[in-house]
């Protein structure tokens, strides 16, 4: 979601009268007044975030639970949240809680737990809302979260549940990147849960002694690199970060697989094609990037069209702090 209109349809049947009530027009309602009389940061929360919050609350009224990180933990999300739980309250529904999988998890627990005494003190639902964390949690996390206190009811532990350390799981998660044509993308407070946008295609560019430089992420509808001709990388997060590279042989490493609900003819192969394929594109690594101990990092860029692209959309998206 990106605005709030893709929701003014939205109802959910009320369980004190049976009416059917849009949420739209209740949830805006409140935050023109809690603006007004409580935080101005309600007015700058984040729409497609409250937006989809309207969405989750009329499909999951009785379970509702809300991942609040995706752009600001404090000044969007647990806001937008609060929003949304006093029209369910209102309707005669019991908000869950929230979840929390990024950042400080100590401090936003107990600054989440802090707001909604400030937005609805007076409402009883406040004191039974949980608040779930997730985010890579072990033993020395909770070590570390029990020593500093925090707010935490739940934890979700997963990875760390049912992998050990010396073999550990292959963390991979599919992101939407874009949708009926628009781009989307994740924000987050750890950096590496930002979500690079919009549709792509990825090359891998040679040196001349056929070693892989860098891999290169473009966007779906720019030029692919070219052998002999030189290309500006860019780090996807520094922007000081760049490199000229002039490849001397260029890659495609995106092939389509599944076209619709169809896998496309020939695009997939059997476990030991598979196998050997992999094991061959590891021999021409250097050795150093392949090394147990301390390795060298693989650089994955992106080009300057998708950097500037993704820039701007990032900083539109993202709540601006205000201090005073």
């Amino acid at each position: 979601y990106s605005a709030l209109s893709e929701v003014e349809s939205l109802s959910i049947t009320s369980k004190k009268d049976n009416e059917e009530v849009l949420l739209l027009p209740r949830v805006l309602e409140y935050r023109q007044t809690l603006m007004e009389t409580v935080d101005p940061a309600f007015e700058r929360t984040n729409d497609g975030e409250l937006a989809a919050f309207i969405a989750y609350a009329a499909a999951f009224p009785k379970i509702f639970l809300c991942l609040i990180d995706t752009y600001d933990t404090l000044t969007s999300g647990v806001l937008n949240f609060m929003l949304v739980s006093m029209v369910l309250d209102d309707l005669g529904y019991a908000p869950v809680g929230i979840r929390l999988d990024s950042g400080d998890l100590a401090y936003l627990s107990k600054a989440c737990v802090e707001s909604f005494k400030k937005v609805a003190p007076k409402r009883d639902f406040v004191s039974k809302l949980v608040v779930v964390a997730s985010n890579d949690i072990n033993e020395a996390v909770l070590t570390s979260l029990g020593e500093q206190g925090h707010a935490i009811n739940v934890f979700g532990i997963g990875t760390n549940l049912v992998t050990c350390q010396k073999q550990p799981a292959l963390g991979c998660v599919y992101k939407l990147v874009e949708i009926e044509s628009h781009p989307r993308m994740k924000l987050s407070q750890d950096i590496d849960k930002v979500l690079i946008p919009q549709r792509k295609r990825a090359y891998r560019l040679f040196s001349k002694n056929g070693t892989p430089i860098l891999d290169l992420m473009v966007s779906f509808d720019e030029p692919p690199p070219k052998a002999g001709e030189s290309i500006i990388c860019r780090h996807p997060f520094n922007e000081r970060m760049r490199a000229r590279v002039t490849p001397s042989r260029v890659e495609i490493l995106h092939h389509k697989v599944y076209s619709g609900n169809a896998i496309v003819q020939g695009a997939t192969h059997d476990l030991a094609e598979a196998r050997n394929a992999a094991a061959s594109d590891l021999k021409i690594f250097r050795s150093d990037i392949l090394r147990v101990s301390n390795p060298t990092p693989y650089k994955v860029s992106i080009s300057t069209t998708l950097f500037d692209y993704f820039h701007q959309l990032w900083q539109k998206e993202t709540p601006m702090a205000e201090y005073s």
